[in-house]
């Protein structure tokens, strides 16, 4: 998709005019997407003669409001997300001047729920998760309280007897945001008085089942999520919530809890069987194309075989690709 939301107000630079000297693209956003562009980018800058691009991990929000910044040359030419972009990032991007950009799409993922190797076997439904981890349920009344719950076997009398301890990701990440909407929605709906609160007030319905519980429960984990595999090596007890790429390199110490019967992988996730996936994202800004070389030239890289054909090196670090007809429309939006 090529949006352009107006055709006024974008600052345009020729080549070479305004441009950085010596440039070094800027890329910035989801932790997810971060491990991929980051070996795209040392292998760019090892292959080429222009340089290595920086690749930083603020997050999927945190990536738009730098791209929001400002369409110059001095801010950030690529987000990364694990999301698409929201209307307020898109009315912010245009109070700035950011109103001509290319989104691509780069691969799937799947959200996984991952304990450490020795910890117990797990298996969940959207259900369970939602009241192991809502800040507000209903109780056998009905009525909305405060979630009281501190062990899974609390939430289903099948789940093991352990302290409810989930390390994920905090509120400016895109993989939050796909975990509340994916799979808290879902657990949500699951509950008869949610489902009906629902159809009788969709903005209730939502802040309830979009909102994780703050009572230590819940701990958010950072934008790093290696930090995430690291708690769970400290307590064999503790769940962790993470893109599927973290759990495919770090399988030789941590596992995955099936969702629904179905358990994480590559087939899984292309096939759809394992719901609580997404897709992940590039958005770049078409000035940056026009006026900068290396942009285009670094995404040709990404978009390569080499990196997303059978057997690349993003694939070989648990990118989930598109397929190759996809891959060529992507290619020809920012050609």
């Amino acid at each position: 998709m090529l949006v352009n939301a107006c055709d006024t107000g974008r600052a345009t630079a020729p080549m070479g005019l305004n441009a950085r000297e010596s440039t070094r693209l800027l890329v910035a956003g989801s932790s997810t997407v971060a491990p991929f562009i980051t070996a795209a980018a040392e292998y760019f800058g090892a292959t080429t003669d222009f340089a290595t691009p920086v690749v930083e991990t603020t997050g999927t929000g945190g990536g738009f409001r730098l791209f929001c910044q400002g369409d110059d040359f001095e801010t950030i030419s690529i987000a990364t997300a694990s999301r698409p972009i929201t209307r307020s990032e898109e009315e912010l991007c245009a109070e700035r001047g950011v109103t001509d950009y290319v989104e691509l799409q780069l691969g799937n993922d799947g959200i996984v729920f991952i304990n450490a190797l020795n910890g117990p076997d797990l298996e969940f439904t959207d259900r369970d998760i939602f009241l192991a981890l809502a800040r507000t349920i209903p109780n056998a009344e009905g009525e909305l309280v405060s979630n009281p719950y501190q062990f899974w076997s609390e939430v289903n009398p099948d789940l093991p007897d352990m302290r409810i301890e989930v390390y994920g990701p905090p509120p400016t990440s895109g993989t939050r945001d796909a975990f509340v909407e994916i799979v808290m929605e879902r657990g949500a709906l699951a509950l008869p008085q949610l489902a009906e609160l629902k159809t009788e007030d969709r903005a209730a319905f939502a802040s309830i089942s979009h909102t994780v519980r703050t009572d230590g429960n819940w701990l958010d984990a950072g934008e790093n999520d290696t930090q995430i595999i690291q708690a769970l090596l400290r307590n064999s007890e503790a769940i962790g919530v993470v893109g599927f790429s973290y759990l495919d390199q770090s399988a030789d110490r941590v596992k995955p809890a099936l969702i629904d019967g179905t358990a994480p992988s590559f087939d899984s996730i292309v096939s759809g069987d394992y719901v609580v996936s997404r897709s992940l994202f590039l958005y770049v800004k078409r000035s940056h194309l026009e006026a900068l070389e290396e942009l285009s030239a670094f995404l040709d890289e990404v978009y390569s075989e080499a990196a997303m054909g059978e057997g690349g090196y993003l694939v070989e670090r648990g990118l989930i690709p598109i397929s190759d007809p996809l891959r060529a429309e992507m290619r020809d939006r920012f050609r």
